[in-house]
């Protein structure tokens, strides 16, 4: 009888265990998910941007032909974004690309009949509606991420995640160059 007792509370207390142990690698499966769901709202929003930006560039075009590099390194900062392969890379070349735009709006200042031309105005605030999404998309995917981060290292899920391989995740941060105002000068030729 004593043993009965013994084999039953024992496998009490592993179905308890057992119980604890899905519970925790359901809890990183969950934050998990987010961060990959919140990475997808940033993807949305970026690709948003990127699909203005040529209708951009060629408004741009037309009154402000010699700001040819600017006009380039925008392009190039939208198709580095375009092929970007995970959120570290879009990260860094979603940086790039705002620095290249705040570069064109600062060229765009020494143009007036183009900050007045109606279609340019539009994109601007298309634009500004975009970054402002991107910037609530990415303080979500780091809000997940810390979530997420937070779990993989703390005892006692660390050990279920070390278990079943789960990795931290990168945050999504602005380059210290990012950070920087943007100087442009204007040459006249």
């Amino acid at each position: 009888m004593e043993t009965l007792i013994t084999l039953i509370v024992l496998i009490g207390i592993l179905v308890v265990i057992g119980f604890i142990v899905f519970s925790m690698y359901n809890g990183l499966v969950k934050t998990r998910i987010r961060v990959q769901e919140a990475w997808a709202g940033i993807d949305v929003q970026l690709k948003r941007r990127s699909s203005l930006i040529p209708n951009l560039v060629e408004t741009v075009k037309g009154y402000a032909a010699h700001e040819k590099e600017v006009l380039e390194n925008v392009t190039r900062a939208r198709a580095r974004l375009d092929q970007a392969e995970n959120p570290r890379e879009a990260a860094e070349a979603d940086n790039m690309l705002e620095s290249t735009l705040r570069s064109l709006f600062a060229v765009s200042e020494a143009y007036p009949d183009l900050k007045a031309n109606e279609n340019f105005m539009e994109l601007q605030r298309e634009l500004t509606d975009a970054e402002d999404k991107i910037a609530y998309a990415r303080q979500f995917y780091n809000s997940n991420v810390r979530n997420y981060n937070t779990k993989v290292q703390s005892v006692p899920t660390n050990m279920i995640a070390s278990m079943f391989n789960f990795q931290l995740e990168d945050f999504y941060e602005a380059e210290e160059e990012a950070r920087q105002d943007v100087s442009v000068s204007f040459t006249t030729s």
